[in-house]
C-alpha cells in the first residue's frame, strides 16, 4: 500500500511514526515533509493541488491523508475524487466548517450546538459601531484561515477597534480578515477533542489540553500551539457528558441534515466554563500538537482505524492508561518575525522521549530550522510528572540558536 501524507509539521511526523511499522505499507510519501519524515519515507516538493493529484496518479498512491487545513479548504478531496483517488478528509464544502468561521457559526446556531453568542460582519463601519457599547472582554475572530493566530481577546473598546482595523483595513491576515466574527468572551479553560468520522457517526478520542500562548503562564501572543498533554486533567466525565449531549450529538444531527457525510477528522475546540461546555470552533483535520500526544497513547492500529472509517465501519478507539506530554521548541521571534536556518544539535542525546521534527529539514549531514515551530519532544508516563520529567530532561540536550520553549507544559 502506498500512502501520501500532506503537510510538514510535527503532526505529520507523529502520523508517520505511528504508521511506519505497518507491514501493509510499502511506501510513504510526504509533501513537503520534514527532517523526521525523510528518514521514514520520501519527501517530495509538490506545490499545489493539481500537482499533488498528478503525483498521486503517477505514483499509484492508494490513500492520501491531509494534515493541514489549507488543502482541504481549497478542495483537494474534490479534485482527487474526480480521478478515483482516496482522501481521508472532507470535501471543500464540509471543510468550510473550518475555513470560514462565519459559516461554522451559522451552522452551530442553526442546529442548536452550544456555542458563544456571536455576530458576523462584512462591513468595517458596522463592526466598529457594534463594539462601542458592549461589555468587555469581547472576542474578535478573522473568519478565514489565519494559521491559528486570527483570534484576539479584546479587553477594551480601543483594543477591539484596533483589532478590527488590523484585520479589515490593514489586512494583516490578507483576505482571511475581511469578514469578522465578534462573539462574547467565555471565561474558563480550553479542551480539544478529535473525532474520527465514518460518514455516519463520530468516534471521539480522549480530550487533550493545548497550550496556545507563547509564554509561561499563558502569556504573550497566540500561537499554533506550544505544547499539549493528554488526557486533559481538567476535563471531567461531567464535562464530557455535556459535550456529548450538547455538542457532539447536535453536530452529528447537523452534519446529517446538511448531507455532510464525510470520512475524516473533526476537531472540537472547546471552552469549559462554570455554565458548562461550549464549542469555540471546528477544525476538519488532525490537530497540532494534539495529534502528537494522541498518537503516543493510541493502542489501535491507525491504518485499521482510517480504513474502517473509509469503508463506513464502526470503530472502537482504545488508549493507554498513561499520560502523554508534548513540548514544542520554537524559533526565536515566533510567532511573529522568526529566525531560521540554524543547525539543530543533540538529537542523539534524546533517550527517554520521541523527537519529532516539524519546521526542520536535513541539509547534508545537518538538520537546520526552517519554520516557527521547529520540533516536538513527546513522552508518556504513569503520571504527568513522569512524562514531563522525560520531556524536559531530553529538551535540555537539544539546541539551536535562538530556540525557546515554555517551561510549564504539563505542570499541574
Amino acid at each position: 500500500m502506498r500512502i501520501l501524507i500532506i503537510g510538514e509539521g510535527g503532526r505529520e511526523s507523529a502520523l508517520a511514526v505511528k504508521l511506519q511499522n505497518d507491514p501493509r505499507i510499502s511506501k510513504m510519501f510526504f509533501a513537503n515533509g520534514n527532517a523526521t519524515t525523510d528518514v521514514i519515507g520520501q519527501n517530495v516538493n509538490v506545490p499545489d493541488i493539481k500537482d499533488l493529484r498528478d503525483f498521486a496518479i503517477k505514483e499509484k498512491v492508494d490513500l492520501t491523508i491531509v494534515g493541514p487545513e489549507a488543502p482541504l479548504v481549497e478542495g483537494i478531496r474534490d479534485e482527487f475524487k474526480k480521478h478515483d483517488l482516496k482522501v481521508f478528509g472532507p470535501n471543500q464544502k464540509v471543510a468550510s466548517l473550518e475555513g470560514s468561521k462565519a459559516f461554522s457559526k451559522k451552522f452551530m446556531q442553526t442546529y442548536g450546538i452550544k456555542t458563544a453568542t456571536a455576530k458576523v460582519f462584512d462591513s468595517y463601519n458596522d463592526a466598529i459601531s457594534y463594539v462601542q457599547d458592549h461589555e468587555y472582554p469581547l472576542v474578535v475572530k478573522a473568519s478565514g484561515l489565519a494559521g491559528g493566530k486570527g483570534v484576539v481577546i479584546c479587553d477594551t473598546r480601543e483594543e477591539a477597534e484596533a483589532t478590527i482595523h488590523d484585520f479589515m483595513i490593514k489586512r494583516i491576515f490578507g483576505d482571511a480578515g475581511i469578514r469578522l466574527v465578534i462573539e462574547e468572551f467565555l471565561d474558563g479553560f480550553e479542551a480539544s477533542i478529535i473525532a474520527f468520522s465514518n460518514g455516519n457517526k463520530l468516534f471521539p478520542c480522549i480530550a487533550a489540553k493545548d497550550y496556545k500562548k507563547a509564554g509561561n503562564g499563558d502569556t504573550g501572543h497566540n500561537t499554533g500551539g506550544m505544547g499539549c498533554v493528554a488526557p486533559s486533567p481538567e476535563f471531567t466525565p461531567e464535562h464530557y457528558a455535556d459535550f456529548e449531549k450538547n455538542i457532539l450529538e447536535t453536530t452529528v444531527n447537523g452534519l446529517k441534515a446538511e448531507g455532510f457525510n464525510f470520512k475524516g477528522i473533526i476537531f472540537f475546540g472547546l471552552m469549559v466554563t462554570k455554565k458548562g461546555t461550549y464549542l469555540l470552533e471546528y477544525n476538519m483535520r488532525f490537530g497540532d500538537p494534539e495529534t502528537q500526544v494522541l498518537m503516543a497513547l493510541m493502542e489501535n492500529n491507525l491504518l485499521d482505524v482510517i480504513q474502517d472509517c473509509m469503508e463506513g465501519k464502526d470503530i472502537e478507539l482504545k488508549f493507554k492508561d498513561e499520560k502523554a506530554v508534548c513540548l514544542v521548541m520554537c524559533s526565536g521571534g515566533y510567532p511573529r518575525n522568526i529566525e531560521t536556518g540554524f543547525e539543530i544539535v543533540g538529537e542523539d542525546r534524546v533517550k527517554h522521549s520521541t523527537l519529532l521534527y516539524a519546521g526542520a529539514i536535513r541539509k547534508g549531514d545537518k538538520v537546520v530550522s526552517n519554520g516557527g515551530r521547529v520540533l516536538n519532544i513527546v513522552a508518556t508516563g504513569a503520571t504527568y510528572e513522569d512524562a514531563r520529567k522525560k520531556v524536559y530532561e531530553d529538551a535540555g540536550h537539544v539546541h539551536f540558536d535562538y530556540g525557546f520553549y515554555r517551561e510549564d507544559i504539563g505542570k499541574f
